[in-house]
């Protein structure tokens, strides 16, 4: 079995390596090439969780589990987030393969899935990101929406103003070329923004459906369980809306699961998969004034894809420490 720690996945896992790696692996598991259940959560003291996401790769030959706990609070202690691992078994002998560290993936995975639906979603001459919130998705998704947009502009709200003047200054390197600027309220950084994405914590709206242009793409992606949302109902009834899979949104996902009780959408308001778009099964965005909407909710397959990846590059570059086993 072979242990690879947070710095040597997050050193194999780059961001342009990953987005290719997700958009190969959503495809499959919308066409039935991978397989995965539900989430399984443990409530903790409120708000914090332990979470367990199994999955198989049917075609990669491998199956496993991401066990992840997730305390939305812990940046006031100077922690991440999301903490866990993810375990690598090959389906012909059952074997452990690796252990691998999830922070890493998550945090990668995570935005390369974003810049999957914003390369497909968002308009190809996009050049005005928002993102709200500065935690550690929030810088990946600045890298990952870079990789896929001519973005020129990016503007970043916080609840804590000086948390945005800081990620700008910490992110200067990434934004090299680039106009940054921290916005004083979540409506002045989405003014006329062609990308957004919120990475909060919240489990309340902060982006309403007045704030947002014409023709805007939105990556919805803090909120994971079925009494939070990160946005309002009249936002997601004017969106064309996508999600990463049609089980876990229907069970988990807040953004959509409100406004349905509320009677604002049908259940028939989710168009599709990711997967089913980049397969060509379904269409994406029909026109350039749309509002096109992704929700994520993060999926074990991405985990699993991510880890194998991980798990080829470091024996052929022989990182990691090996444990027998």
């Amino acid at each position: 079995m072979r242990v690879i720690d947070y710095k040597t996945a997050a050193e194999l896992l780059t961001m342009e390596v990953c987005i290719p790696v997700m958009e190969e692996v959503l495809a499959d598991l919308s066409a039935g090439r991978a397989e995965m259940s539900l989430r399984q959560v443990v409530p903790l003291d409120k708000p914090n969780l332990l979470g367990l996401m199994p999955g198989f790769l049917r075609k990669n030959g491998v199956a496993g589990a991401k066990l992840i706990s997730v305390f939305p609070h812990n940046h006031v202690y100077g922690n991440p987030s999301h903490q866990g691992a993810v375990a690598l078994f090959d389906t012909q002998t059952g074997t452990l393969l690796a252990v691998v560290d999830g922070r890493a993936i998550t945090a990668v995975r995570t935005a390369a899935v974003s810049a999957v639906a914003t390369r497909a979603l968002a308009r190809e001459d996009s050049a005005v990101l928002a993102i709200l919130g500065t935690g550690e998705q929030a810088a990946s998704h600045l890298e990952a929406n870079l990789q896929v947009r001519p973005i020129r502009q990016v503007r970043v709200w916080s609840r804590t103003p000086g948390k945005a003047r800081r990620f700008i200054e910490e992110q200067a390197a990434v934004l090299q070329g680039v106009e940054a600027s921290a916005a004083d309220s979540v409506r002045q950084a989405v003014e006329n923004a062609d990308i957004i994405c919120t990475v909060t914590a919240s489990t309340e709206p902060v982006l309403r459906g007045e704030w947002v242009k014409a023709g805007a793409h939105i990556n919805a992606v803090g909120a994971c369980r079925a009494p939070d949302r990160e946005l309002d109902s009249a936002l997601v009834a004017a969106s064309r809306l996508f999600v990463d899979r049609m089980e876990s949104a229907r069970n988990e996902a807040g953004d959509y699961l409100i406004p349905l009780q509320e009677g604002v959408i049908p259940d028939t308001h989710i168009v599709g998969e990711l997967g089913e778009l980049l397969e060509g099964r379904i269409e994406g965005r029909t026109d350039n004034g749309g509002i096109t909407l992704f929700k994520s909710l993060g999926l074990a397959i991405e985990d699993l894809a991510a880890a194998h990846y991980i798990y080829n590059q470091a024996v052929l570059r022989q990182k990691g420490v090996d444990i027998p086993w």
